[in-house]
């Protein structure tokens, strides 16, 4: 599938090009293009990124074009759309940002665009959902952030609770990029111990791993609280997943997936545990659930069907 190792960035906000800097930072691309509807604005960040290319890690043609750099990209990252204000849920973005991402799904599409689409704007598994049906592209193929950040504030988390490397930690949060994922604490590791294990062994209450899971969807909100928007992160997490795909590393990440039956869903895209290689998405990895966080995963996707549902009347 892949070609050359060209990303596209649609979007030169804050998410957009912390994406643009950590891939700049850990190398891997071979050339950089970034589009924004404020063409200068992309200009100047395309030259403000190149002037650092003598201290980074190699060679890289970064410049600022229109849609038809798609055609030859490999990748192509979304992350255009209204930010999420203070107070506001990823669901209340559904409207505006749809007719956002179909526009731009639109345009990318006409280039002859042939690669796979990665999609980071916000509600991300719903927009994820309207790229591929803008698209048409085969679904293994359209690939959502999903809950690759919040597995990674889950580990940090864990990792800083019991003052271990978050490198040891092996936790996922499953479900939608939001306030209704889960975390199927039966399936979780420190090492190669479980961290249910840990939690009796050494007396410590369950009632932490609840705060833990709350401190993880309660973050993108304080942060946005306290300066406006989320961003490093993500953009880190985002370069996380083009890597993978670029280096066809068969990884497993939390991604915003299409269910066509795994977990007893179908029909929408939502944060699983997926393999992800040079083609996409080579399959999902369907964890077995107990009778609670099934009953979790399945609210979380209800929630999405009844937006889907929205979205189409």
């Amino acid at each position: 599938m892949l070609g050359k190792r060209k990303v596209v960035i649609v979007g030169a906000g804050f998410v957009g090009m912390s994406l643009a800097y950590s891939i700049v930072n850990q190398g891997g691309v071979e050339e950089l293009v970034i589009i924004d509807i404020d063409k200068d604005k992309a200009i100047g960040e395309a030259m403000d990124l190149s002037h650092g290319l003598p201290y980074a890690m190699q060679r890289m043609e970064i410049k600022a074009g229109d849609y038809d750099e798609c055609k030859d990209a490999s990748i192509v990252a979304i992350t255009a759309g209204l930010p999420q204000k203070p107070g506001q849920s990823r669901l209340e973005l559904t409207i505006t940002n749809r007719k956002i991402v179909e526009d731009i799904t639109q345009k990318i599409m006409e280039s002859g665009f042939n690669g796979i689409l990665l999609v980071a704007s916000n509600p991300v598994d719903l927009m994820t959902y309207v790229v591929s049906e803008t698209s048409k592209l085969p679904k293994n193929r359209i690939i959502g952030s999903g809950t690759v950040l919040d597995t990674a504030r889950l580990r940090y988390l864990i990792a800083d609770y019991l003052e271990v490397s978050s490198k040891n930690v092996h936790a996922y949060i499953l479900g939608e990029h939001g306030d209704s994922s889960l975390v199927p604490w039966e399936h979780c590791y420190v090492g190669c111990k479980s961290m249910l294990d840990i939690m009796s062994d050494s007396n410590r209450p369950l009632e932490d791993l609840k705060k833990i899971h709350d401190g993880v969807w309660q973050a993108a909100y304080e942060i946005i609280e306290k300066k406006k928007a989320t961003y490093y992160a993500i953009g880190l997490s985002l370069n996380r997943i083009i890597k993978a795909i670029l280096n066809d590393e068969n990884a497993i990440l939390t991604l915003s997936t299409y269910l066509n039956g795994e977990y007893g869903n179908s029909g929408l895209y939502i944060g699983v545990p997926a393999v992800i290689n040079k083609n996409g998405i080579k399959e999902i990895l369907e964890l077995k659930l107990n009778e609670e966080d099934q009953n979790k995963f399945n609210h979380s996707c209800e929630i999405m069907k009844e937006n889907i549902k929205k979205l189409n009347e």
